[in-house]
């Protein structure tokens, strides 16, 4: 089979091979995949910002596909049905967290496209048990940007702690912000979406907000919670100068530059929170994939060949992607013929 590979070494580097059609090995299932999203901790492992965990690696964890194969006692998958790889992957299932249904703080935890082979590429495997069945109705490519940017903005949603009917702020609107927004407004909330790219601030206005502005422009009214999606630590200080008292702001990404110095009073004081956001539990995908359902959740959708890959990566390094971005995998010449 065909699959893009990484050592770490920049997202230009990443490499189309022929490899090994892979075994699903006990308890896992072989995937046919048919799209995979691009997401930025793609371009975090390529370039080397997330330390490298398996070298070569095929980056990748918004796969849909096709089960065509189970491995011993795999349970809860069926030959033919669709299902989706997301990030997290495997936890102990022993440790404190994992007890708690914390699993996401799993020390022990590994990861689909960082500690195992992902999903660029025409096959992969999965542990039965972190697979998700996948609805009926949506396309392949719409429900793609689900399995991460939908379940991290979703679970990132939960941790800002917005009440009912409350002002959001969100700052940076790639795949999972806008995913993020369509919940929250669907939700009842207002939404204030902050940054740099003026299509994205088009595209907000577009899906319902309120308000769309520079990023670290003020944002019109405070906030009672809000959410950096863009790995850059500078924006945190007018993140939490945004909120009101007791508000709470969330960091979403896996990765982030560094956070300036922060003023006591300006920024924390008034029982302000920052809070951290960590993976995902797989309860929080299975809620997701409910409530995106029945609000309607539709991502904006930027698609490319599966040999383009590199060309999907440098167009979200360059913030040149509308939405989310999604390779199509063809079906190999063995399988159509």
């Amino acid at each position: 089979m065909r699959a893009w590979r990484s050592d770490g070494d920049g997202h230009a580097a990443l490499r189309l091979e022929e490899v090994p059609v892979p075994v699903p090995g006990p308890g896992e299932v072989l995937v046919r995949v048919t799209v995979c999203g691009v997401c930025r901790t793609d371009l975090h492992v390529t370039d080397g910002d997330l330390p490298v965990h398996r070298s070569p690696v095929v980056p990748g964890h918004e796969v849909v596909g096709v089960a065509v194969a189970l491995g011993p006692g795999a349970r809860g998958i069926a030959v033919g049905d669709r299902c989706g790889i997301a990030w997290l992957r495997e936890t102990c299932g022993a440790c404190r967290w994992c007890r708690h249904g914390d699993e996401n703080l799993c020390r022990d935890s590994r990861y689909t496209g960082w500690d195992a082979d992902g999903g660029y590429a025409e096959y992969a495997v999965v542990p039965a048990a972190y697979a998700y069945l996948l609805p009926d109705g949506p396309d392949d490519t719409a429900l793609a940007p689900l399995l991460c940017a939908g379940i991290i903005g979703y679970r990132s949603l939960r941790r800002a702690h917005l009440p009912p009917g409350g002002r959001l702020g969100i700052y940076g609107f790639g795949a999972s912000a806008h995913l993020t927004a369509q919940v929250a407004i669907a939700q009842g909330a207002e939404v204030h979406v902050l940054t740099r790219d003026a299509d994205a601030r088009a595209l907000a206005l577009e899906l319902g907000a309120a308000s769309a502005g520079g990023t670290v422009d003020p944002p019109p009214v405070p906030l009672d919670a809000a959410i950096v999606f863009a790995p850059a630590g500078e924006i945190v200080p007018h993140a939490l100068a945004a909120l009101d008292q007791q508000g709470t702001l969330a960091l979403a990404g896996i990765h982030l530059s560094d956070i300036p110095s922060l003023d006591y009073q300006r920024h924390l004081f008034r029982e302000r929170t920052l809070t951290s956001v960590t993976s995902n539990t797989r309860a929080d995908g299975e809620e997701f994939l409910r409530v995106a359902a029945r609000l309607g959740v539709r991502p904006t959708v930027t698609t490319y060949p599966f040999e383009h890959a590199r060309d999907a990566l440098a167009d979200l390094a360059g913030d040149r992607v509308h939405g989310a971005a999604v390779l199509t995998v063809p079906v190999s010449e063995s399988e159509s013929g």
